[in-house]
């Protein structure tokens, strides 16, 4: 059996890959959830070896609404990660948050409407029979999310601390109406990819952080130009080495990092009567909820 890889790396719009890594290997995963976006590419950084997915699929082949979350997950808790960064291509719904700046949201708020949010209870995968209800008030890894803090802010760019995220259903980009309310409800920035994320990787018991590249002011801002592809390309193109850097640094400071602070986050979040599950979903699910049917 190989050794668990403990992080894992979700590559957003303008990461398709990372160039750092070494003794490189790709890993194709079958899920109960279907393929993930890619194959998993596994290598050293840092001293550390890591799980890297474009998020896209290289060459951004899948749109937002068509993203496999729930395999993309699943595929990391095979392999064995605790900690997962994500890197995220925003927009920013707030003056002070400028295009070419990154933000590292404390908060998320879902305004989704066509995706799968859960790995259970779902009877199209085969997990019907088990109902889970997780704890998702601090959808962020508050102490995976300071290092991102510190390894972003050493890159020399402004960093946000902070931060309310509202992900939208995509693949179009607001209308004026809906960007200024979400500005109205106190939202900082906004992306297409988060939910459902945040909660598949707490249901999968994994400390998740997000490092939000802010391309643009979406459409609110009256003296900018509302956003267009070429617009965050542009700025994605700039900030990209930032990324990697970030990462990598994420990378080195989680060498001998303890277990996840949500490695049970599961415990006391499962309703069903254990003895009444199906003993095909528990076998099903078993990288996720073995530990708790033994």
């Amino acid at each position: 059996m190989t050794d668990p890889i403990r992080i894992g790396v979700i590559g957003g719009s303008g990461v398709y890959q990372i160039e750092a890594l070494t003794d490189i290997e790709e890993r194709t995963i079958v899920t109960p959830f279907g393929a993930p976006s890619d194959n998993y590419i596994i290598g050293t950084l840092s001293g550390q070896r890591v799980a890297f997915l474009p998020r896209h699929g290289r060459g951004h082949r899948i749109s937002p609404t068509r993203l496999n979350q729930r395999a993309n997950i699943f595929g990391f808790k095979t392999l064995g990660v605790e900690y997962l960064i994500a890197v995220s291509a925003c927009g920013s719904l707030q003056e002070h948050i400028h295009p070419g700046d990154i933000v590292i949201p404390d908060q998320l708020f879902d305004r989704t409407s066509a995706r799968a949010l859960s790995f259970f209870d779902d009877p199209q995968v085969g997990t019907e029979g088990i109902v889970v209800h997780i704890g998702l008030a601090d959808p962020f890894c508050p102490f995976l999310s300071d290092i991102c803090y510190h390894a972003a802010y050493a890159t020399g760019k402004r960093v946000h601390k902070g931060g309310g995220f509202v992900t939208i259903e995509g693949p179009r980009f607001s209308t004026k109406a809906e960007s200024r309310t979400f500005r109205s409800w106190g939202m900082d920035i906004i992306g297409m990819t988060t939910t459902p994320e945040a909660q598949l990787a707490r249901e999968a018991e994994m400390s998740y952080a997000v490092m939000a590249h802010i391309t643009d002011y979406d459409v609110w801002h009256e003296t900018e130009e509302p956003v267009t592809v070429e617009a965050v390309v542009r700025v994605l193109m700039q900030n990209s080495e930032a990324a990697k850097a970030a990462v990598a640094t994420v990378i080195s400071e989680l060498a001998g990092a303890p277990p996840s602070p949500y490695a049970n986050a599961l415990a006391g979040a499962i309703m069903t009567d254990t003895k009444r599950v199906p003993a095909d979903v528990v076998a099903r699910l078993a990288p996720i909820v073995g530990k708790y049917f033994t």
